[in-house]
């Protein structure tokens, strides 16, 4: 084999390897993203149930049923606000707008169920006194 085979072939090694590990780099950056564990998708299509909390919380911050159903239906994870280890149930925030309001709703991934823990309009801050408020 000559010099310039010799090269030609290093050359190619070189190139070959880095493009192997670019595609394994954006492979974990977009994975990170597009992961989806297998409880994610069940609550949004499990029974609703409400604490007294989250009812309060609705009530006080005008967000209906209907809103908590499209957030669910439609809303993506905030992997920020998220507690997938939380016991119980791991618990989900989902934020949407629906309505003309960015909603998030903290819901429980109980079993056969998705328990709704609170509700938040995320545009706008409402005075609320509710079971579980700390006092001021």
């Amino acid at each position: 084999m000559t010099e310039a085979q010799q090269q030609k072939k290093r050359t190619q090694s070189i190139v070959s390897i880095t493009v192997i590990v670019l595609v394994v780099i954006l492979y974990f950056i977009f994975w990170k993203h597009q992961h989806v564990d297998k409880r994610e998708n069940a609550f949004r299509h499990t029974k609703i149930e409400y604490t007294e909390h989250a009812k309060c919380r609705m009530d006080c911050r005008h967000i209906s049923e209907k809103e908590i159903k499209d957030v669910l239906r439609e809303g993506e994870i905030n992997y920020r606000k998220t507690e997938k280890n939380a016991s119980p149930c791991p618990k989900y925030a989902l934020e949407y707008y629906t309505d003309g309001k960015k909603v998030r709703v903290i819901v429980g991934d109980c079993d056969e169920r998705a328990v709704i823990i609170t509700v938040i309009d995320l545009d706008h801050e409402f005075e609320c006194n509710c079971p579980g408020d700390k006092e001021k």
